[in-house]
């Protein structure tokens, strides 16, 4: 259930409305937007309650939802969902592209890469310190010292750094280095882990689970949000279906889905989408077209000798290419390319 709060609304008389609210039970989710106050009820609410909620003189409208998520729902902010990393925007009229490895294998490499992304339009440095691998004898990553490159390259970019947290271990470290924290589709529904990010209250980046449907990736976002986190990020990256010719199958589709049904800016990971970097720039530029806010590519000075998903790595050459294009793209749909980080 959500309470839209009438203008001019006391801080006295919505302190008042949430002490009523939270005394018949319920927990309260306060968003403060420009034009109006919404106030979220979590919980099964009885009709009586809405009831006696429009009985308060600072309660303009209540507004029932039905749906299984209540904090992540359209209806909770209408106007969507925008907030500032580090100086970069994500949501709003802006398109934010997030690009890099998909592992740190070295500061050199990280470093060279981070400026040539940078250089390129790209406003957030992407790069997995802990990496899940479906083969146990797989690269997974090199711990806290990839933590500590991703920092170093932040520290001379300015670029803000997005990195996966894979373990409820592990959210503190990952925290002290990253802007971001990603939730990788294995860990989609891991609700140990979800509790435990929205309890740090860090921007936060949820990517579909690989044999997910829309409402479970959304319901996961509420476990964040129900935690306190109101800086999430959804990333559609492609689901397992029959298809054999790319590594997943990209849902276009998600996109304006989920805008329709959720707040939350949405960004698309066209090279885990397709697996294969031929692919990445028309799947990216689809993306823009179908009202992404955001981009993920992953890039690497020499995909042939990437220690992980190479196949879907760009060039720096081919990621420039790209930019450019998705400046023209985004323009085309009254929208621009997020700008650099300070």
């Amino acid at each position: 259930m959500i309470v839209v709060v009438k203008p001019g609304t006391s801080d006295e008389e919505l302190d008042r409305l949430l002490e009523f609210i939270q005394s018949q039970g319920y927990s309260t989710h306060l968003s403060r937007g420009v034009e109006r106050t919404i106030v979220g009820i979590i919980g099964d609410e009885p009709l009586t309650l809405r009831d006696r909620l429009y009985g308060l003189p600072c309660v303009d409208e209540v507004v029932p939802i039905l749906k299984p998520y209540k904090l992540v729902a359209r209806a909770a902010k209408p106007a969507g969902t925008v907030f500032d990393v580090r100086g970069v925007t994500i949501g709003g009229p802006t398109i934010t592209v997030m690009a890099g490895p998909c592992t740190v294998e070295s500061e050199q490499m990280l470093l060279e890469t981070a400026r040539r992304v940078k250089a390129a339009g790209a406003s957030i440095l992407r790069g997995g310190a802990y990496k899940p691998s479906t083969s146990p004898y797989s690269f997974h990553g090199m711990g806290e010292d990839g933590l500590r490159i991703l920092a170093a390259a932040r520290d001379e970019t300015g670029l803000p750094v997005i990195t996966e947290v894979m373990d409820t271990r592990d959210v503190g470290l990952v925290a002290k280095y990253a802007d971001i924290l990603q939730v990788g589709t294995r860990n989609m529904a891991n609700f140990s882990l979800l509790r435990e990010i929205g309890r740090s209250r860090l921007p936060v980046m949820l990517k579909r689970g690989w044999a997910s449907n829309i409402e479970e990736w959304l319901q996961a976002a509420e476990y964040l949000a129900s935690g306190g986190d109101e800086h999430i990020i959804l990333c559609e990256r492609g689901i397992r279906t029959f298809e054999q010719a790319t590594r997943n199958t990209f849902d276009i589709n998600a996109i304006p889905v989920v805008k329709d049904l959720s707040h939350l800016p949405i960004v698309a990971d066209p090279s885990h989408g397709t697996g294969r970097s031929g692919l990445v720039p028309a799947v990216a530029l689809a993306a823009i077209a179908a009202g992404a806010d955001g981009l993920m590519i992953e890039v690497h000075p020499e995909p042939t000798k990437a220690l992980k998903d190479g196949a879907q790595s760009l060039t720096f050459e081919g990621f420039q290419a790209l930019m450019a294009a998705a400046e023209k793209v985004a323009a085309a749909v009254g929208r621009q390319l997020g700008g650099h980080a300070a």
